[in-house]
């Protein structure tokens, strides 16, 4: 029989100093005595009867299981003597170990050990694989304690990513793209297809920039965010020193992705252009209309397969292959949940800076009358005015918006090793965790 808590059973030790002459019994009271078995002489080598027996209606009557017509007594209360109490001699219930102890005790029946103890948390999140919700309180909690350097970096972006919208939007979009066509009901195919044409290229020039923008930002929260990790704050200079070396290769690793990106849709389109130029008008564009929607779907899966890319980069100091090659381990197998996530928190942080910018929005409208006017007819020229007022509205919302994506994306790169490559015990070494992970826990 083990020695070890939990697989004691009742009366399997056997007792202590008993004799056959002593006053308690040295047997459980249902196993039979060989003097009463049947041939026994009780005046031969056996035990003798002796000669004084106590009244028969002392007797009790057998309470074992196996004992027929017997109800069993009820269970003796909680407390001195009760379940789970120590018995009075050493073989008795339990033979002095805790196995069968109390519900909730250590080792007893339906006890267990109560779950491995709490993960460490120095930082912003706790060192073990996060949920969904522990990614984005992380990505606040950064955000909200350590404000000053976040919101300096991600004031700094989104100034100089609004000025390059404003200057491309009113010195270049406003001659050139023309989207009145859409809302004429009797404009021709080929005015519909250059409106539709000109909308795209408008939207495309404005998301490229708002882009870059973004994965700037990412890349210069993400010392902060890991910083933030390890419980350790980092003004926006160590971040920026921390984060120069690597800019070059951030740019080239942008210009990849987006190389990548706009070539898969590019050649997705290219047969239906093709068509469309040999004189099939309908049937081009139908076709170049499918080859856009397959070419977006290759494109989106692309995108977020290399998202992890840019911390990688950052925290790693790898180049640009080997970045791209890392995030497209750790998000191998959890695709979707990398998706989901970053477009949870994509629409969350969308939706808190259109809070800010809709007034801003309105309010660029009433300043500049003829703007609002183009607005509803569907004509991309701008005023000055306008696009200056709507533009300090954006830079509003950026500064909400890039740090909870930059933040929940550092979180995923960081959550996805901890996952596949124990991350958490570098993390804690680093942040002065004493012993943790040095001993395994109950279960493990």
């Amino acid at each position: 029989m083990k020695d070890t808590p939990g697989w004691a059973s009742p009366g399997s030790a056997p007792s202590d100093g008993q004799e056959p002459g002593a006053t308690g019994p040295a047997e459980p009271a249902d196993r039979p005595d060989p003097a009463q078995q049947p041939g026994t002489d009780p005046q031969g080598a056996g035990p003798k009867w002796s000669k004084e027996q106590p009244p028969p209606a002392q007797w009790s009557a057998p309470t074992g299981p196996d004992a027929p017509g017997q109800t069993p007594p009820p269970p003796p209360p909680p407390g001195p003597g009760g379940w789970g109490a120590p018995p009075a001699g050493p073989g008795g219930y339990g033979g002095g170990h805790p196995g069968y102890g109390p519900p909730g005790g250590y080792g007893g029946w339906g006890a267990g050990w109560g779950g491995p103890p709490p993960a460490a948390k120095p930082g912003v999140i706790p060192l073990r694989p996060l949920g969904v919700g522990e990614i984005l309180d992380g990505a606040v909690s950064t955000m909200r304690t350590y404000w000053r350097t976040v919101l300096g970096i991600s004031l700094t972006v989104a100034v100089v990513t609004e000025i390059l919208v404003i200057l491309v939007q009113g010195f270049v979009l406003n001659d050139r793209v023309n989207t009145a066509a859409l809302n004429d009901p009797s404009a021709s195919l080929d005015e519909l297809t250059r409106a539709m044409g000109d909308a795209m290229l408008s939207s495309s020039v404005i998301f490229l920039i708002s882009i870059i923008g973004a994965i700037v930002a990412t890349a210069l929260l993400t010392t902060v965010t890991s910083r933030a990790v390890l419980g350790k704050s980092v003004t926006t200079g160590e971040a920026w020193r921390d984060a120069r070396p690597q800019v070059p290769r951030l740019f080239g690793l942008l210009f990849l992705l987006l190389l990548m990106t706009f070539g898969v849709v590019f050649l997705s389109a290219l047969p239906g252009i093709l068509v469309a130029g040999a004189g099939s008008g309908d049937a081009g564009v139908a076709l170049t209309v499918l080859g856009v929607i397959g070419g977006f779907v290759v494109a989106l899966w692309l995108w977020f397969r290399f998202s992890l890319a840019s911390p990688a980069l950052m925290l790693e100091k790898q180049g640009i292959v080997k970045a791209l090659s890392r995030s497209a381990k750790l998000v191998r197998g959890s695709w979707w949940r990398v998706f989901g996530i970053q477009l949870l928190a994509t629409i969350i942080a969308n939706i808190i800076a259109a809070i800010v910018v809709i007034p801003f929005t309105f309010l660029a409208a009433a300043l500049s009358g003829d703007a609002s006017a183009n607005i509803l007819e569907g004509a991309t020229d701008l005023g000055w005015t306008f696009l200056i007022v709507s533009g300090v509205g954006s830079v509003i919302g950026s500064m909400i918006t890039f740090p909870i994506t930059a933040g929940v994306t550092v979180l995923l790169y960081i959550d996805q090793r901890i996952r596949r490559e124990a991350l958490d015990l570098e993390l804690a070494r680093a942040a002065g965790v004493q012993g943790y992970g040095a001993t395994d826990t109950p279960g493990s």
